[in-house]
């Protein structure tokens, strides 16, 4: 036993007190979503000491069934809730209650927009577990032991929420973690057997180990008859609890699917996810045969903050033979399917497997190209079936599903179908479609799917590149996430058509020209042969090549890529991640029949023809989204040029 039990007051980080302060102040509007995060807790603690003690059976230190118990004090008005799972040692309980050190934090807070409603989808996107014990208690205390250590190596965690909480050295019989709540004054309905029972139901029936509560005594107390002596010892011992279990015990993917209702899915989402939303869609499946597992996979309604960070956890939950072996398997799905969250429990798969093993298990490999498979199809029914849903999800995984035609080859058809963008046809900036709608719409003659990529959606509609494209009322898709120029690197063609960058290369409208158009094409390049000549020499080498443009009917001139060369979104993209970048210098375009180049064929003072040049090349740049190299310079032969027309 310690011999001086020393408490240390230690400070909240100042992230976690202004997280704190929203959750004392009751941002969730259904406060007794705090049991379902606390009972989830436990419910890993307990998982992930049945996964060391495959290793280390002594961790396991009696015969007692693992399980979660909650007790009340209607009269203390407090709540327990305890495991005899995993426990936490002291740097453990500094480092997971001291400290809300998930990423995204700042952009999280930077997100509140001051709506109660609103903020607190935020929080519970954000997920904070532990934290929402504080929504209805004015204080917390945690004593915790972590198995495999001595009794007196317990740690004790007391705070009120504020701006510090207590640490101090303990000691606790069995191992795992006690969580005791001091409910607020106005949350004694917390503290009532009827009351925890229905929540618990609720929220931890689809737990695979047992929740006890103390069992309730409905018999009626017998009369006093007057026979019994007053102040016995037999009437003074304390009776002894009796518990049972008030949740069903068995995890609910094991369960046949017509026996599960789309409640008891939605709340299994929530439990294994820790996401205070609804899925979006959900697949359980069971596979037997030559491989034998179970997967419940489900889709979220919204990103989470660390979508983009690489080192955030991801990956499903594995359990093998219904024992849990780790949180965050990314074997079983692709990176850009990370924000799939589920469970798979394997048959096939050794109990004691690790993460290094797992990369090289020909079992894994076929579970991962099945469960891809199932996933994208997932996706792809959500899509036919109900579009207005399939576009929420778009808008917050559209860009982290690019990745998939570089990433999984075999299935670049299936994540392609799944692809959507706004087009030229589009009603709104809204309405997206995919490839296979495009294609239904295309011209008679049209071999191509055609496409641009921009800076924006609004430089895109306005794009010169573009002109010619409406004239013949030829659609054309938008691109402008800043992924899409390197996915389209990855695109060629798509159910036999190939893609074409309407900005890269010299214009081929293949069969929507006729012989004549062609023709004409020809001999409009011989005619102004010697101005594009002119402009080259005066432009040097500030652009690869000068040629006459047909992609234009109202603009005088546009620049164009090489068919070889990186376009802007790359060139943006290898930048900002310190990448060096090989110099690209541009096409630049003429449109032949605009007035401005007819004059300046006709120009014989080189000086101002020079001004005329240097403004239109400005003009096309700043048109594609690019930056002046020389923007007093543009701006002073600018000036200069409209001096002389109002002369």
């Amino acid at each position: 036993m310690n011999a001086e039990v020393k408490t240390e007051t230690r400070g909240f980080e100042t992230e976690a007190k202004q997280l704190l302060h929203l959750m004392i102040h009751s941002l969730y509007s259904n406060k007794e979503i705090f049991l379902r995060e606390l009972i989830s807790n436990a419910s890993d603690a307990v998982d992930k000491l049945r996964f060391e003690a495959l290793s280390s059976p002594e961790l396991l230190e009696s015969s007692t069934e693992l399980n979660v118990r909650i007790d009340f004090d209607t009269e203390a008005n407090t709540l327990t809730i305890a495991d005899n799972g995993i426990g936490m040692s002291r740097d453990e309980v500094i480092s997971n209650l001291g400290t809300i050190a998930k990423s995204g934090t700042a952009h999280f807070l930077e997100s509140l927009t001051g709506d109660q409603k609103k903020d607190s989808q935020l929080i519970g996107q954000f997920g904070v577990g532990f934290y929402s014990a504080f929504i209805v208690a004015d204080e917390v205390e945690v004593i915790t032991r972590r198995a495999g250590s001595a009794n007196d190596e317990a740690t004790r965690w007391v705070s009120k929420g504020e701006a510090d909480y207590q640490i101090e050295s303990g000691e606790k019989e069995n191992s795992g973690t006690t969580i005791t709540l001091h409910l607020k004054g106005d949350e004694k309905e917390y503290a009532e057997s009827f009351r925890l029972r229905n929540v618990v139901k609720k929220y931890a029936d689809h737990i695979s180990i047992p929740v006890y509560m103390e069992k309730q005594d409905l018999s009626m107390p017998a009369e006093n008859d007057g026979d019994a002596e007053e102040g016995t010892a037999e009437e003074a011992a304390p009776k002894e609890k009796e518990y049972e279990a008030v949740n069903d015990a068995k995890a609910l993917w094991t369960r046949p699917r017509k026996e599960v209702s789309d409640d008891e899915y939605k709340e299994f989402y929530k439990l294994v996810s820790h996401d205070f939303q609804e899925p979006l869609q959900w697949s359980h499946n069971k596979v037997e045969g030559k491989l034998e597992y179970t997967s419940l996979l489900y889709i979220p309604t919204q990103a989470p903050y660390d979508l983009w960070n690489r080192e955030a956890a991801k990956g499903l939950k594995l359990y093998v033979q219904r024992v849990f072996i780790m949180d965050d398997a990314q074997q079983f799905l692709p990176l850009y399917l990370r924000f799939i969250k589920g469970v798979v429990d394997s048959n096939d798969i050794s109990l004691n497997i690790s993460r290094e093993i797992l990369q090289e298990d020909p079992v894994v490999d076929s579970m991962r190209s099945a469960l891809t498979k199932r996933a994208l199809d997932m996706l792809n029914n959500l899509r036919k079936k109900d579009k207005e849903k399939y576009d929420g999800f778009w808008n917050e995984f559209g860009s982290t599903l690019k990745e998939g035609p570089a990433e999984d080859f075999p299935n670049k058809e299936k994540i392609s179908r799944l692809l959507q963008y706004t087009t030229t046809e589009s009603a709104s900036d809204k309405q997206e479609y995919n490839f296979d709608d495009y294609i239904e719409r295309m011209e008679d003659g049209q071999e191509k799917i055609y496409y641009l990529v921009a800076e924006s959606l609004k430089a895109g509609r306005s794009s010169p590149h573009l002109e010619i494209f409406k004239k013949k009322g030829i659609e054309v898709i938008l691109m402008h996430d800043r992924i899409d120029e390197w996915l389209m690197g990855q695109l060629t063609d798509y159910d036999g058509k190939k893609f074409q960058d309407v900005s890269r290369g010299e214009l081929d409208l293949g069969g929507l020209e006729d012989e004549k158009e062609k023709e004409q094409h020809e001999e409009t390049e011989k005619k102004f042969e010697d101005l594009t000549t002119r402009i080259k020499t005066y432009l040097g080498e500030q652009v690869k090549e000068v040629r006459v443009t047909h992609r234009l009917t109202d603009s005088p001139a546009c620049l164009a890529v090489d068919d070889n060369d990186m376009g802007a979104q790359m060139r943006k993209i290898m930048e900002a991640s310190g990448q060096e970048v090989p110099e690209v210098k541009p096409i630049f375009e003429v449109n032949p029949d605009h007035p401005l180049l007819i004059k300046l064929d006709q120009e014989a003072d080189e000086e101002r023809f020079g001004d005329m040049i240097s403004i239109l090349f400005g003009q096309a740049s700043l048109a594609e989204g690019g930056q002046l190299e020389d923007p007093a310079d543009f701006s002073a032969k600018l000036n200069k040029l409209l001096l002389k027309l109002t002369d």
